[in-house]
């Protein structure tokens, strides 16, 4: 459609807005959000029908999740086909960050589906094995990074680079595709772990998703980049328009996520979502700012690591429960209490994130 429209621009001057980016982003994010508006239902009830009791309650989880039983689960399914439809709509497939981008994330969204659809099946908790899973979301991110570091401009494209100074690189080479992968399974992973309550998951996810939009639109803008003193990158600008899909297809999911929840995200979403921003990031050459910006998301994973290696060593607790949101749950916070303070903290790290575009 974009290529049609590209030809259509030469004879008709009214077409050129379509070869915007902005322009494109916007229509991007409103197009997502109608398909999951208008498939919603028929996903949720389909999901529903097909699910029977839906998503197995963790039974050491607290005690107000087992009135969320029979909830149905997997519905990163709307969030992709939003994300999908959208963005092949509207992005210009003829950048490879745009399939490296997309195939990451929906590569990680089968590997949740199998997972989501294990639990489903066997009413249990546990999917299938987790070093199987990492596995695979490791072979995932290894391509990616591979193809990102391949179409660069060496040493850049294999290079580290650091928040607030311009002209610190630090060349991995091909330790470089190690990196990338912890940080996209890492993202993913991490995501993961933060969808444990309704609503808490999506609208930091969007809140990332708004920050890289923009850092993906000025590194992928010549004349932005040398403005704000920041590494170009030709060609990633398109992942903005990307990121308009999932901020759209996020409004959406949101509408049916809001408590009571219709449908969970599910491991299809949350690992899809996560391997998108840490695969974008990469590609931005941006995963420190990643670590500012996701901010929430690192500590709900740190909690976990923690909490787990420390009763090993010592068989005492840290947290009273993790990931931390559950550890507040323990603590007498009520649920909306806990997933609003996360959203204003995922704002705030945001912030900060995208302050290291001027600050050099």
């Amino acid at each position: 459609m974009l290529h049609l429209l590209g030809v259509l621009s030469e004879q008709i001057s009214v077409f050129n807005i379509f070869r915007y980016i902005t322009f494109r982003t916007g229509g991007a994010l409103i197009t997502s959000a109608l398909i999951v508006f208008m498939f919603g239902p028929a996903i949720i009830n389909s999901l529903r029908l097909r699910q029977g009791r839906g998503q197995p309650i963790r039974a050491d989880g607290p005690q107000t999740h087992f009135k969320k039983a029979g909830t149905p689960t997997m519905g990163g399914l709307m969030l992709m086909t939003g994300i999908l439809g959208s963005s092949l709509l509207w992005a210009n497939l003829s950048s490879i960050y745009v399939w490296v981008v997309l195939g990451v994330s929906f590569c990680f969204g089968v590997v949740g589906f199998y997972d989501d659809y294990l639990k489903v099946t066997r009413q249990s908790d546990r999917g299938f094995s987790g070093r199987a899973r990492l596995v695979a979301e490791f072979a995932v991110a290894a391509i990616a990074a591979w193809v990102i570091m391949t179409v660069g401009q060496e040493p850049f494209s294999s290079s580290l680079t650091f928040p607030f100074f311009k002209s610190l690189l630090v060349d991995l080479g091909w330790f470089f595709i190690p990196f990338a992968c912890f940080v996209i399974v890492g993202a993913g992973n991490a995501v993961n772990l933060t969808d444990g309550l309704d609503g808490l998951a999506i609208v930091p996810i969007m809140i990332a998703a708004s920050s890289f939009g923009v850092i993906a639109y000025v590194s992928g803008n010549a004349i932005f980049a040398e403005y704000l003193q920041i590494h170009f990158v030709p060609g990633t600008g398109e992942l903005a328009v990307i990121l308009g899909a999932v901020i759209g297809a996020g409004l959406g999911f949101l509408w049916f996520n809001a408590p009571p929840a219709a449908i969970f995200m599910g491991d299809t979403g949350s690992l899809a979502m996560g391997g998108l921003i840490g695969a974008i990031s990469v590609a931005t050459k941006h995963e420190i700012v990643l670590a500012i910006v996701g901010g929430l998301f690192v500590v709900e994973a740190l909690s976990v690591f923690i909490q787990v290696g420390w009763f090993k060593m010592t068989g005492n607790r840290v947290f009273l429960m993790a990931p931390i949101h559950h550890h507040f749950e323990k603590k007498g916070w009520t649920e909306s209490q806990i997933v609003i303070r996360f959203w204003i903290v995922a704002v705030i790290l945001a912030l900060i994130g995208l302050s290291t575009l001027k600050l050099r």
